[in-house]
């Protein structure tokens, strides 16, 4: 009885489990993408006697950080990691980022623990697994041996009440989260999101709030599963799982916010902490805006921006920067014209991943550059020089810079893209 964390180690494990306790956990996937493999197959050599990872159907690899090769470098580093997995019978996944395809193909589901030589591993939590990014050498362990240790965190729990205001997404109540959190806030903890609020939102807005719990320093973000997780994976899997939620948790902490209190907020250089209200830096002109990654590369998310775009043109001195998340959502926002309204506002159109986000190709900024982005985080040089300023907004605010070239309250244009809406209707 206790938190989802414990829950869900409890239920693994086979018997009670209270946060502070170490254990050794089967997992159930893991996961390395095309940077982080080569030091994950380096350890994963050192450690394996008959050379053969635990399991090649639970064990994978995803190519999303540097595709299409940008380097003669990524481009050999791409053919290395290719060798070892077909080495080793694992499928190479080169759908999108890998926090949105391990949940499509159904690897991601409710009372599952998974790691990921990645730090936004936290994301599968919206779907009640508990799931954490490790360094490639804990990575190449669990490889070899399929477990792996944890001291069973204590919780933090954040309930979201209130009905959003026009113009309010998840993106702006992730930054407010962690804002009264802070960047620090909450290391080694895990972030236990719970309220009316979650439970209204959808699959997507989930990973959003769960993706960005490392940027807390949280270990795991957790929303238990509903009718709703269910739905979302009805088809992607034919896995039993168990519907795991917290019992007379015990939290170190818990954090209340007012969702209907919000307005729409931008996260400044260089702390994604460092939030204040859209208005008070509508002032600042942007050079490039980029929707995506996986933190608000989804359909919901494509199509919001899309709304305000539709029938428009950006601004000259702006350049707009798309990439869906994955394959699947890149075909669905084609099929319902998303992609060509993007293109026709003048946006360039990218293939599924991570590139910008991590400042490797497909929209590097430049010395003094600014970009108003949907990513998670905004370090200094993240996206290329680091005299470059990255600010973060949802994709309605976006969306909305993108047609002044300085950042913009999204609530104007919102409001215009209603009312054509229902002129049309």
């Amino acid at each position: 009885m206790g938190t989802l964390a414990e829950e869900i180690f409890s239920y693994k494990l086979g018997r009670p489990v209270t946060q502070g306790e170490t254990v050794v956990v089967e997992v159930d996937h893991v996961m390395s993408h095309d940077t982080t493999s080569p030091l994950a197959i380096q350890a994963f050599r050192k450690l394996t006697e008959n050379g053969r990872v635990f399991n090649a159907q639970r064990a994978h690899i995803v190519f999303d950080h540097i595709i299409p090769a940008a380097t003669v470098a990524a481009a050999t580093l791409q053919r290395d990691v290719r060798s070892f997995a077909r080495e080793q019978q694992i499928e190479v996944l080169q759908e999108g980022i890998c926090h949105q395809v391990m949940p499509e193909k159904g690897f991601v589901t409710p009372g599952s623990v998974i790691v990921g030589a990645d730090s936004h591993t936290c994301t599968y939590g919206a779907l009640g697994a508990f799931a954490t990014g490790m360094g490639s050498t804990d990575i190449g362990v669990a490889y070899a041996t399929g477990r792996t240790w944890f001291r069973v965190p204590s919780t933090i729990n954040i309930h979201l009440t209130g009905e959003l205001p026009f113009g309010v997404y998840a993106k702006d109540v992730t930054l407010e989260m962690v804002r009264r959190v802070g960047v620090d806030g909450a290391n080694y903890r895990a972030v236990e999101y719970t309220g009316d609020l979650v439970r209204r939102f959808s699959i997507s807005e989930r990973f959003t709030f769960c993706n960005m719990a490392i940027e807390m320093g949280g270990k795991a973000g957790l929303v238990a599963p509903d009718e709703k997780t269910v739905e979302w994976l009805r088809g992607r899997t034919d896995k039993e799982y168990p519907m795991l939620a917290p019992h007379n948790p015990q939290y170190e902490r818990v954090v209340e916010i007012d969702a209907s209190t919000l307005s729409p907020l931008i996260a400044c250089p260089p702390d994604v902490n460092n939030v204040v209200p859209v208005q008070e830096v509508e002032h600042i002109k942007i050079d490039q805006v980029f929707l995506g990654t996986c933190t608000n590369g989804r359909l919901d998310d494509l199509a919001i921006a899309a709304s305000i775009l539709r029938g428009k043109r950006i601004h000259p001195d702006i350049r707009m920067v798309v990439i869906p998340a994955s394959r699947e959502i890149y075909l669905e926002a084609m099929r319902l014209g998303y992609l060509e309204t993007f293109v026709q506002a003048g946006a360039s159109v990218g293939t599924p991943g991570c590139g910008p986000c991590i400042g490797r190709h497909y929209g590097v900024l430049g010395p003094g550059e600014r970009a108003l982005t949907t990513m998670n985080r905004n370090f200094t040089g993240r996206m290329g020089d680091p005299t470059a300023e990255i600010y973060l907004g949802s994709p309605a605010t976006v969306a909305a810079t993108a047609l002044t070239g300085h950042i913009t309250d999204p609530r104007e244009f919102l409001a215009g893209a209603v009312r054509e809406r229902n002129e049309q209707e």
